[in-house]
């Protein structure tokens, strides 16, 4: 099972193009939503209510048969630690497959017990479009070290996926920013083929991203 985590705020087409992607290429049995409940590294003034933000997820992926969506976050008091959310989706059995961007993965090491996250899922990177991810560059290289992952990179792209390594996943990646969605909404202009129609319409009887942020 392949976990992707986000505040998604709102949830885009990008995320639900990405985690198709990575379901098809790695051959997985589904593709798990997680949204942030308290994200630790980003401003609550910018973010939805996570009661919010869920709904718009479970709007966003009701027609996919393998996408399934997640509370354990919001159930959790204070920040939502990644290594927390793994540690419990772990005790149900299920190997996890954790879906990163390329700059997250470079960031990661900031992330509380990365060493541990490595180990309780296997890393899945997704390269930003129009940039190049360097696998053998001296950032990417101290990460994979600190973290302990043995087998190197390894770029997936058949089933099933190697048994070691941090997977390399070329995703299909659309020119999306959550960011750019909420101007969006703010300034009153449309919001066709960026989100789901369902969550188009969520977002406008909810009043959500009409204010500046605080």
């Amino acid at each position: 099972m392949a976990v992707l985590g986000g505040s998604f705020n709102p949830i885009h087409y990008g995320h639900l193009l990405l985690a198709d992607d990575v379901l098809e290429q790695l051959a997985l049995d589904r593709v798990l939503f997680v949204p942030a409940g308290s994200p630790p590294h980003k401003p609550p003034t910018l973010l939805a209510p996570a009661a919010d933000r869920f709904e718009m997820v479970r709007l966003a992926i009701a027609d996919h048969p393998r996408f399934a969506v997640s509370d354990v976050e919001l159930r959790r008091a204070g920040p939502s630690y990644t290594v927390d959310t793994l540690s419990a989706l772990a005790a149900a059995g299920d190997e996890l497959f954790y879906i990163v961007g390329s700059e997250t993965f470079l960031d990661l090491l900031t992330w509380r017990e990365p060493r541990r996250v490595a180990g309780l899922a296997r890393l899945v990177v997704i390269p930003r479009a129009g940039s190049v991810f360097d696998t053998e560059g001296a950032a990417a290289q101290k990460v994979l070290h600190e973290i302990g992952v043995e087998g190197g990179f390894v770029h997936a792209g058949g089933a099933p996926p190697p048994r070691r390594g941090v997977l390399i996943v070329h995703a299909t990646s659309l020119p999306l920013s959550a960011s750019d969605l909420r101007r969006r909404v703010r300034e009153g202009r449309s919001l066709v083929y960026r989100l789901p129609p369902a969550v188009i319409d969520y977002v406008r009887a909810h009043g959500l991203y009409r204010a500046e942020p605080a």
